[in-house]
Protein backbone atom coordinates (compact mmCIF):
# COMPACT_ATOMS: atom_id res chain seq x y z
CA UNK A 1 0.00 0.00 0.00
CA UNK A 2 1.03 3.30 -1.30
CA UNK A 3 1.50 6.40 1.61
CA UNK A 4 2.78 9.72 1.76
CA UNK A 5 3.69 11.79 4.38
CA UNK A 6 4.21 15.67 4.20
CA UNK A 7 6.61 17.74 6.62
CA UNK A 8 8.51 21.11 6.82
CA UNK A 9 5.25 23.28 7.24
CA UNK A 10 5.84 26.28 10.17
CA UNK A 11 5.51 29.68 10.56
CA UNK A 12 7.36 32.43 8.33
CA UNK A 13 7.33 35.70 7.78
CA UNK A 14 6.31 37.58 4.57
CA UNK A 15 8.98 37.01 2.14
CA UNK A 16 10.65 34.34 3.42
CA UNK A 17 10.90 30.77 2.49
CA UNK A 18 10.31 27.28 3.30
CA UNK A 19 10.61 23.85 1.95
CA UNK A 20 8.40 21.17 2.22
CA UNK A 21 8.84 17.33 1.77
CA UNK A 22 6.91 14.42 1.49
CA UNK A 23 7.89 11.23 1.37
CA UNK A 24 6.70 8.39 -0.82
CA UNK A 25 6.23 4.73 0.92
CA UNK A 26 5.12 1.37 -0.61
CA UNK A 27 6.61 2.08 -4.13
CA UNK A 28 9.10 4.15 -6.39
CA UNK A 29 8.48 7.74 -7.15
CA UNK A 30 9.61 6.93 -10.74
CA UNK A 31 6.19 6.18 -11.98
CA UNK A 32 4.38 8.49 -10.29
CA UNK A 33 2.95 11.79 -10.37
CA UNK A 34 3.31 13.87 -7.55
CA UNK A 35 1.10 17.18 -7.16
CA UNK A 36 0.57 19.40 -4.31
CA UNK A 37 -2.50 21.29 -3.30
CA UNK A 38 -3.41 23.57 -0.41
CA UNK A 39 -6.27 24.24 1.39
CA UNK A 40 -7.85 26.81 3.65
CA UNK A 41 -10.43 26.14 6.36
CA UNK A 42 -14.24 26.94 4.49
CA UNK A 43 -12.40 26.52 1.43
CA UNK A 44 -12.26 24.31 -1.50
CA UNK A 45 -8.46 22.47 -2.25
CA UNK A 46 -6.47 24.48 -4.83
CA UNK A 47 -3.61 22.65 -6.82
CA UNK A 48 -0.30 24.28 -6.55
CA UNK A 49 2.01 22.22 -8.37
CA UNK A 50 2.85 18.77 -10.00
CA UNK A 51 5.31 16.91 -11.52
CA UNK A 52 6.03 13.46 -13.35
CA UNK A 53 9.20 13.63 -14.04
CA UNK A 54 12.52 14.73 -12.34
CA UNK A 55 13.31 17.88 -14.24
CA UNK A 56 9.73 19.63 -15.38
CA UNK A 57 6.84 20.62 -13.09
CA UNK A 58 3.57 22.68 -13.45
CA UNK A 59 2.62 25.27 -11.42
CA UNK A 60 -0.66 27.87 -10.48
CA UNK A 61 -0.27 31.11 -11.35
CA UNK A 62 -0.39 32.37 -8.31
CA UNK A 63 2.77 30.21 -7.21
CA UNK A 64 4.60 30.55 -10.52
CA UNK A 65 8.70 31.88 -10.18
CA UNK A 66 7.82 31.70 -6.16
CA UNK A 67 7.49 27.75 -6.08
CA UNK A 68 9.60 25.03 -7.30
CA UNK A 69 9.47 21.22 -7.30
CA UNK A 70 12.37 18.92 -6.46
CA UNK A 71 11.95 15.39 -6.97
CA UNK A 72 14.49 13.03 -5.82
CA UNK A 73 13.82 9.10 -6.73
CA UNK A 74 16.77 8.22 -4.67
CA UNK A 75 15.08 9.23 -1.75
CA UNK A 76 11.21 8.88 -2.67
CA UNK A 77 10.70 12.40 -1.88
CA UNK A 78 9.16 15.42 -3.68
CA UNK A 79 10.19 18.74 -2.19
CA UNK A 80 8.26 21.81 -3.00
CA UNK A 81 10.55 24.34 -2.17
CA UNK A 82 8.42 27.85 -1.45
CA UNK A 83 9.93 31.44 -1.82
CA UNK A 84 8.89 34.99 -1.63
CA UNK A 85 6.03 33.86 0.82
CA UNK A 86 3.00 35.92 1.09
CA UNK A 87 0.20 35.69 3.79
CA UNK A 88 -2.18 34.25 0.85
CA UNK A 89 -0.08 31.28 0.77
CA UNK A 90 -1.38 30.53 4.16
CA UNK A 91 -2.82 26.87 4.14
CA UNK A 92 -2.41 23.37 4.87
CA UNK A 93 -0.16 21.79 2.55
CA UNK A 94 -1.24 18.20 0.50
CA UNK A 95 1.19 15.66 -1.04
CA UNK A 96 -0.90 13.40 -3.46
CA UNK A 97 0.64 11.27 -5.38
CA UNK A 98 -0.85 9.78 -8.50
CA UNK A 99 -1.09 6.44 -10.78
CA UNK A 100 -3.12 4.43 -12.91
CA UNK A 101 -3.61 2.31 -9.32
CA UNK A 102 -2.54 4.98 -7.05
CA UNK A 103 -4.34 8.38 -5.41
CA UNK A 104 -2.89 8.58 -2.23
CA UNK A 105 -3.36 11.77 0.19
CA UNK A 106 -1.02 12.61 2.69
CA UNK A 107 -2.06 14.08 6.04
CA UNK A 108 -1.11 17.50 5.47
CA UNK A 109 0.90 20.20 6.57
CA UNK A 110 0.37 23.91 8.10
CA UNK A 111 2.48 26.91 6.62
CA UNK A 112 1.00 29.95 8.13
CA UNK A 113 2.67 33.13 6.76
CA UNK A 114 2.49 35.98 9.14
CA UNK A 115 4.69 38.72 10.74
Amino acid sequence: QVHVVESGGGLVRPGGSLRLSCVVSGTGLSDLAMNWYRQNPGKEREWVASTSNPHYGNYADSVQGRFTLLRDNVKNTVYLQMNSLKAEDTAVYYCNALRWDVNTWGPGTQVTVSS
